[in-house]
């Protein structure tokens, strides 16, 4: 049975994540986890991407979330120690990236899947697109941030009734409620997707990066690391920044003019 697996690939400007498990509806293994945390931390430091393309080789879904076959078989203190952390690592670092992310949704994006796509900055659907957290239907809950940033894109009302019952959105009812920003036919996502990325790569990539950090900060994402950011990056632009490292070499006392 295939692993399935993370792809990454770079077309100018914009890069594209792949889950590339379509036998399995792209059910999500520790192994496409690791790929994807993997290919964020490459993608972080990466000054020629502008944005990220997150879509699915499976022609049916998006993905449907956790593959169950890998989970029900942990014990619970696995799920703890592994399952819960590996897929939060992994989707932190895609929603941490400083290029924007885009999420194209087809077919059904299910339980982690969902939860995947919630990382991203934008998401489209096609209107095929059915998105749903089923998990109290096998027994358990959400556990790779369907609680915290679904409900921070939905409000709780919404996601509580998603979680109880378990029945989808359709894409016309995600896109109502902001879950994602444009529905297309099917046989258009991925050029409305390359469109949109093309749209925001032709923008000035560092006022977008800090813009997105900004943004999200406004929301307690990251908001502590933001500050420091941008107060490092002002303080090391003045002239007083360039006297103290320079006297700290000459090993004499600086002269600071508080400019």
């Amino acid at each position: 049975m295939s692993n399935g697996s993370i792809d990454l690939s770079r077309d100018g400007f914009i890069a594209t994540l792949t889950i590339n498990r379509p036998e399995k509806m792209n059910a999500l293994t520790p192994e496409m986890l690791e790929q994807l945390k993997a290919h964020c931390l490459q993608l972080e430091t990466d000054r020629d991407v502008r944005v990220v393309l997150l879509t699915s080789a499976c022609p049916k879904a998006f993905c449907v979330g956790a593959d169950i076959h890998r989970w029900t078989s942990l014990t619970a203190l696995d799920m703890w120690r592994s399952w819960i952390r590996r897929g939060h690592q992994a989707f932190d670092a895609l929603a941490q990236l400083p290029q924007p992310v885009i999420a194209l949704l087809h077919g059904l994006a299910y339980g982690g899947g969902l939860e995947l796509a919630a990382a991203a900055d934008i998401r489209l659907a096609s209107s095929d697109a059915r998105m749903a957290m089923p998990e109290t239907g096998l027994a358990t809950v959400p556990g790779w941030s369907g609680t915290q940033r679904l409900t921070s894109l939905l409000g709780r009302s919404l996601v509580k009734e998603m979680v109880f019952t378990g029945d989808p959105l359709s894409a016309e009812r995600a896109l109502s409620c902001g879950l994602v920003s444009q529905v297309v036919p099917a046989e258009q996502l991925s050029d409305a997707g390359a469109a949109l990325a093309q749209r925001i790569a032709a923008r000035a990539p560092i006022a977008v990066q800090i813009a997105k950090q900004v943004i999200d900060a406004s929301d307690g994402i990251a908001a502590g690391l933001t500050l420091e950011a941008l107060a490092g990056a002002l303080s090391a632009s003045t002239e007083d920044a360039k006297e103290g490292s320079q006297a700290f070499r000459e090993k004499r006392t600086p002269q600071f003019r508080a400019r």
